[in-house]
């Protein structure tokens, strides 16, 4: 008996879960890169506090700038061009519509002309040469006018044309430059959140390319864990799952919120984050801490203490010690697996007593005596 490790099978609820160990990391902490080519220049250092919209570094990029100031200025010229456009559009549709009212006023001549050769034919009074050019002047003046006023109005509908057609351009050119003026405002760059500067990634003054890393800030209200789970428990992983994470002596609540799709060093990477107003106060960047990872949870189920049993028994063999002191060989088979218990699903009762130690002595004896 002083060589074997024996345990009592109860009833009892199974968590099934893992220990593992993870590191402090920020929820929350973006890398600041440079928008345009040009000089940087830093107005923080690393490990000072910003808050949220403070300007950080600035690029000094000439050629950004003088594109714009160049924007401007030919969006100017485009605007004086267009109001230039519009008064001589005016003066020419004033010269069209006086033509059709000349015309009309030549109309109007001519068909009062023609009742004066109507009336003096019918006394007999004019050559028939005469009545008959009166008609011919009547005539004259009416496509006169029908074509001047269509020429009025189709000179309009081109005016207007050209018109819209110059405002587009101006609003294409206004476009060119408002990017201009965003991308001469992202010249300074701008802290997204509070925290504390982390790395400077480049020196003062230095020359810099676009979307060249700049800087890193950390924000030290949001904290999660990240922690390295074996691979052979990669495939139970899901996002969601509760957890427990040991602080100081207390326990705070957590969940995974994310997990790495591949394995690295034969683990698999999880973020643990702290659920509501549980997380702890006074915690630091890589800063380790202790994590239970709670895979599943098994109600008023068959248990019994974890041994080496279960290897060298495949978990499909155990011993029950009777009271003479024979411990017999009985088939089992086993279930969920927790840290320091293992579920029974058959084989076994509640108050039997089962050798958990190595079985590979017993050399897979149907009985065998235990003495003290």
């Amino acid at each position: 008996m002083e060589r074997v490790r024996v345990a009592t099978v109860t009833r009892g609820d199974l968590v099934r879960d893992i220990s593992i160990q993870g590191r402090v990391v920020a929820a929350v902490s973006p890398t600041l890169y440079a928008t345009a080519p040009g000089s940087i220049t830093l107005n923080v250092e690393a490990g000072e506090q910003v808050l949220a919209g403070q300007v950080v570094a600035t690029v000094d990029s000439p050629e950004l700038t003088s594109e714009w100031q160049q924007a401007k200025s030919t969006l100017e010229q485009r605007q004086m061009e267009l109001e230039r456009q519009r008064i001589e559009s005016r003066q020419q549709a004033l010269e069209k519509r006086k033509a059709a009212d000349l015309a009309d006023v030549a109309l109007v001549a001519a068909r009062r002309e023609k009742r004066r050769a109507d009336q003096a034919n019918e006394k007999g009074v004019i050559p028939r040469i005469d009545y008959e050019k009166a008609q011919d002047d009547l005539r004259n003046a009416e496509l006169a006018h029908q074509h001047a006023v269509a020429d009025a109005e189709l000179f309009e509908e081109r005016l207007d044309f050209e018109l819209r057609a110059s405002e587009f351009d101006v609003s294409r050119q206004v476009l060119l430059v408002d990017d201009l003026r965003r991308q001469v405002d992202d010249l300074s760059i701008n802290s997204p959140v509070s925290g504390i500067v982390g790395d400077l990634l480049v020196d003062q003054k230095a020359a810099v390319t676009r979307d060249t890393p700049v800087m890193a800030v950390v924000d030290l209200s949001r904290f999660e864990v990240e922690a390295g789970v074996p691979e052979g428990y990669a495939d139970d992983l899901s996002v969601g799952m509760q957890s427990v994470v040991s602080v100081g002596g207390r326990n705070f609540t957590a969940q995974i919120v994310a997990v790495s799709p591949e394995i690295i060093d034969n683990e698999v990477k999880a973020r643990l984050r702290f659920i509501g107003e549980s997380q702890p106060v006074n915690l630091r960047q890589n800063q380790r801490l202790q994590a239970r990872i709670l895979l599943a949870r098994h109600d008023d189920v068959l248990l019994v203490q974890r041994g080496q049993f279960l290897d060298s028994g495949a978990g499909r063999v155990a011993y029950v010690i009777g009271e003479d002191g024979l411990a017999t060989r009985r088939p089992i088979e086993t279930g969920a697996r927790s840290l320091g218990a293992v579920e029974i699903v058959s084989g076994l009762d509640v108050g039997e007593q089962i050798v958990i130690s190595n079985l590979d002595p017993f050399r897979s004896a149907e009985r065998v005596r235990l003495t003290n």
